[in-house]
């Protein structure tokens, strides 16, 4: 699997966005076919006396039955390929709910050995070659859900669900983006599908489900405690620690993403401690507070250490 996440439409890693490409090129080269033809008229024009081109006959060929003729020549080509709507998924497809939020993303699966949610935050796993039925709302303002490599983007609205179907055609990681600006953190609202195989990602869907792993060492043990001792729980789910929060993203298995912040930093020790000790430095306008100010450094350690295990 890749390491290096992909953001591009011309990049195509799914039968969607291999789609999509294909118009794209007939797009450009029609376009491009197009201006050539129209310079070489111009050049043509340019050689000839007045008088000797019969206007009346450019206009309705060149400005009425042409246009038409392309337009409805694209638009036939365009509803051809256009993706099959689904007002219910395929049988074979996974469910994944994701709901848009200032400025990250809250995804949810369906646990299939006892159908419980599972939720988890900023990033999305798939198994490779199975279609994936997508549940996108928001809890605030208009966002966008777009991953260039799989697919066209989906706007997610208030108090509506809509549907997107998309599938990874081969392992990466790939990153995705708010497409519509929604506030101050915009450029920082970003997500990443990882697609696996789909073994892989059923074992990783079977740890998800689990509720968080215990500490492993006193050090460990105080960053928990430090946690709920600063109310971090207030916001934050971690399952098996705390009881449910949807004000921030669920932390159960943070330990085991790729980024931190929806895609700020990467999720490493060194950025872990830094992001809870400096979260408006990293990403000024963030609902979550800074905490270096109030908490002492050990305990910011512990408590990234303690973070940084639930895997």
């Amino acid at each position: 699997m890749s390491n290096a996440p992909s953001q591009s439409a011309l990049q195509a890693a799914g039968p969607v966005a291999d789609t999509l490409l294909g118009v794209t090129g007939l797009l450009v080269a029609g376009a491009a076919l197009i201006f050539l033809g129209v310079m070489a008229l111009l050049a043509l024009a340019a050689r000839r006396h007045a008088g000797t081109l019969n206007a009346r006959l450019w206009v309705i060929g060149g400005g009425v039955v042409f246009p038409a003729v392309v337009l409805v020549a694209l638009f036939a080509y365009s509803e051809w390929h256009r993706p099959t709507w689904r007002a219910v998924p395929p049988k074979d497809a996974l469910i994944v709910g994701i709901t848009g939020h200032m400025w990250w993303w809250e995804v949810r699966y369906r646990d299939p050995a006892t159908g419980a949610e599972i939720a988890t935050a900023n990033e999305i796993r798939i198994p490779v070659g199975r279609p994936v039925y997508f549940g996108l709302g928001s809890a605030d303002v208009i966002h966008s859900f777009w991953v260039p490599a799989l697919g066209g983007k989906m706007d997610m609205l208030p108090g509506r669900v809509q549907h997107l179907l998309l599938q990874a055609g081969s392992p990466g990681t790939y990153r995705g983006q708010c497409a519509e600006y929604c506030g101050e953190q915009h450029a920082r609202m970003a997500l990443h599908v990882v697609a696996e195989a789909p073994a892989a990602f059923d074992a990783w869907l079977s740890a998800q489900a689990r509720p968080a792993t215990r500490a492993a060492s006193p050090n460990i043990e105080r960053g928990r405690e430090a946690f709920l001792a600063n109310r971090c729980n207030a916001c934050h789910t971690v399952r098996g620690v705390s009881e449910e929060s949807r004000l921030g993203p669920d932390l159960t298995h943070v330990g085991s993403r790729l980024y931190l912040g929806a895609g700020t930093v990467p999720n490493t020790p060194e950025q872990l401690a830094a992001w809870v000790a400096h979260t408006q430095q990293l990403k000024p306008g963030a609902r979550m507070p800074s905490s270096g100010e109030r908490i002492d450094a050990a305990t910011l350690q512990s408590i990234a250490a303690w973070l940084g295990q639930l895997k």
